[in-house]
């Protein structure tokens, strides 16, 4: 990869060194803060395509977050094989990594602003990084997969002893200084740091681009199909989508991001094909553990995982935190018919009784979620949606895939006053 911006970045330097105002000082400082960052994802997307940086020379970051289809995995594995012979398996199926700039820091009891929604409102557990939300900036985020031993399963010395002899290890330098590279600690940092950087390109990893954004900003209108699967995403009769799914543009105008990022229990299926899986004593419980230890123990997060976004969601082919599902029809049917049809979805003891939340021991169970369209289901019951109703939602949700736009549509629009935000209607 050719070594760009450094020259801008001298420029931005020499800028800060002369004498001028005030102004000029800001401005110079902002300059060399931009320099900065464009070397930082130089180097950050040179990163993220290098399998040299995994123990067995063959996988990069894009081997489990595939570029043409929108940083999600490029397959239909439930996980994906890592480690030092591509043999591992690890627990969980890759989230995509766009739109991880909407992710609001982890809280406990997290309080939209009041440019988004009602700030009085306490959502629970919300947000952080990962199916768990165990971090919250993208380098900490970034070091997980370099060193876990299921995944690249490097270590610090091997990612430092990589980045220095790296082509565009110049690149890196130049972004944090000579010696950012000398100690190993520090380099492992650097390169974490340069693939966050790389993963907060706005025009890369967070577009707009969709046909839904299209249709919110009138540069489309939603076939008569996809208007049906939008109504009954956001009925609170129907699918309910939007409760945890966000469909709506903020007060503010913020288009939608599709997840509250709330920290949710849905009793999804436990997945036999993961090898771990195969003790019958061991539970991927996420915000409880195991990856995550600063709740281990802590009953009232046991089952949690982060609520994803449904962008691009079209474009995967493996589904929840395990990997479970491979059919965004079948994701859809899980949600309406949990509580209906449970031997459809769970395994069986020997004597051939359905194990409901099989995946999730019963001391557990009060915090599996409830509400629509959850509420109201038990065996007998009929399910909130139809077969062509269900087709309706999924053609919806094929809008939500990056590419329809060749450019984010919302940079063009007039900033709304606060007049006006709380009346903005959004387009039907």
């Amino acid at each position: 990869m050719p070594r760009i911006g450094h020259a801008l970045l001298a420029l931005a330097l020499l800028a800060i060194a002369a004498p001028g105002n005030a102004d000029d000082d800001v401005r110079a400082t902002h300059a060399a803060a931009r320099a900065r960052t464009r070397l930082l994802r130089e180097a950050g997307r040179a990163i993220f395509f290098d399998p040299a940086f995994s123990a067995s020379g063959k996988q990069s970051c894009a081997s489990c977050h595939a570029p043409q289809r929108r940083y999600n995995p490029p397959n239909a594995l439930d996980v994906q094989p890592g480690g030092p012979r591509l043999r591992a398996q690890g627990l969980r199926a890759p989230p995509t990594l766009t739109y991880l700039d909407r992710v609001p820091p982890y809280d406990n009891h997290y309080h939209e602003s009041e440019d988004e929604a009602d700030n009085s409102i306490d959502n629970g557990p919300t947000g952080g990084l990962t199916w768990d939300g165990r971090v919250d900036t993208g380098a900490a985020q970034a070091e997980f997969p370099l060193t876990s031993p299921f995944e690249m399963a490097n270590t610090q010395a091997g990612i430092a002893a990589t980045i220095r002899r790296a082509r565009y290890a110049a690149t890196l330098r130049d972004a944090l200084g000579a010696r950012v590279l000398d100690d190993d600690a520090t380099a492992f940092a650097a390169v974490a740091h340069a693939l966050a950087a790389f993963e907060s390109d706005a025009d890369e990893f967070a577009p707009y681009t969709s046909k839904y954004d299209a249709f919110l900003t009138g540069h489309a209108q939603l076939s008569a199909q996809e208007q049906r699967g939008l109504a009954l995403f956001e009925d609170e009769r129907k699918g309910n989508c939007a409760q945890c799914h966000r469909s709506q543009r903020g007060l503010d105008g913020t288009p939608p991001a599709f997840s509250d990022y709330g920290l949710i229990a849905l009793a999804v299926p436990r997945n036999a094909r993961i090898a771990r899986n195969r003790d019958p004593a061991f539970f991927d419980l996420g915000a409880c553990g195991p990856e995550r230890r600063d709740k281990l123990g802590d009953a009232d997060y046991c089952g949690l995982f982060r609520t994803p976004t449904l962008r691009n969601v079209a474009l995967r082919s493996t589904f929840f935190h395990n990997g479970k599902f491979h059919d965004l029809r079948d994701v859809v049917a899980f949600y309406l018919t949990r509580d209906i049809t449970p031997a459809r979805w769970y395994a069986k003891d020997a004597q051939g009784k359905t194990l409901p939340y099989d995946d999730l021991p019963a001391p557990y169970h009060a915090n599996i979620n409830r509400d629509p369209p959850f509420a109201d289901q038990h065996p007998g019951a009929a399910p909130r949606m139809t077969a062509r109703e269900v087709d309706d939602v999924i053609a919806f949700m094929q809008t939500l895939s990056d590419g329809y736009l060749k450019t984010n549509p919302y940079r063009s629009e007039p900033k709304r006053s606060r007049a006006s935000q709380a009346s903005a209607a959004t387009p039907r």
